[in-house]
């Protein structure tokens, strides 16, 4: 009886170590894939084609109720503008209300208002706490990986590590299916930001939104991160299986 329950507790610690390392390892992989993404403006300039920014600037710009003349701004500036943006979330929100434009008459105007520097100040947080939370499980990571090498535990298999991957991007998948992605994007906002700081902005107030044509430039950055980090995951996964039985 002892015997058997030594065993049954031994598998089981066995189990959650290989969660927590496999857990450890994906969340290392978007982070990683975050800020590389980061560096080339998550594909701005491919999504800003795809998706027809400029035909959507041109039609939103002018019906704007606090910014003129944003229709008038060349491709260039809109890259510019979107990688400012990206740069100031990147270095906890600096710089956000000191991001500007010109127009052909040489008129120089900010382009967020106070309310979208504020939203874009909770998202800069928001990446410092993943920041924060991702430093933690690379610690982690490295950690579990020492205790697997120590004490020459056999690790979790590819066959074990891609089921458990399959079964959870299902389950988020059927989730994000059944109430659809539009109404997913909004929920997690409404739990992750401020109750009184707005984050649903018109294109008609919010020369932010007319930019980056949200929420579907949003959808193409999600697409894109799930790929890199995904495919940073399996990578990490066959390196680090390799490094634990060699």
């Amino acid at each position: 009886m002892t015997a058997k329950k030594s065993t049954g507790v031994g598998t089981l610690t066995g189990g959650l170590l290989g969660l927590l390392l496999t857990l450890s390892c994906l969340i290392t992989a978007f982070w990683f894939s975050w800020h590389g993404l980061a560096q080339i403006n998550f594909g701005y300039s491919l999504g800003y084609k795809m998706l027809h920014i400029d035909q959507h600037i041109q039609r939103y710009g002018p019906s704007n109720r606090y910014r003129d003349n944003f229709e008038l701004t060349s491709y260039d500036q809109h890259q510019q503008l979107f990688s400012d943006i990206v740069s100031a979330i990147q270095q906890g929100g600096a710089g956000l209300a000191q991001i500007t434009y010109t127009t052909p008459d040489q008129t120089t105007s900010t382009l967020l208002r106070e309310a979208e520097v504020i939203h874009l100040q909770d998202v800069a947080n928001l990446i410092t706490l993943f920041n924060q939370t991702a430093l933690g499980s690379l610690i982690l990571l490295l950690i579990l990986a020492g205790v697997y090498r120590w004490q020459k535990k056999p690790p979790p298999t590819l066959k074990h590590i891609a089921t458990g991957t399959l079964i959870a991007l299902t389950v988020i998948g059927l989730g994000l299916l059944i109430a659809g992605p539009t109404s997913a994007f909004y929920w997690l906002h409404t739990k992750v930001f401020p109750d009184d700081h707005q984050w649903f902005f018109y294109y008609q107030e919010s020369l932010m939104t007319t930019l980056m044509k949200a929420p579907d430039l949003f959808g193409f950055i999600a697409a894109l991160w799930a790929v890199v980090a995904l495919s940073l995951f399996g990578l990490g996964q066959w390196a680090l299986l390799k490094l634990l039985k060699a």
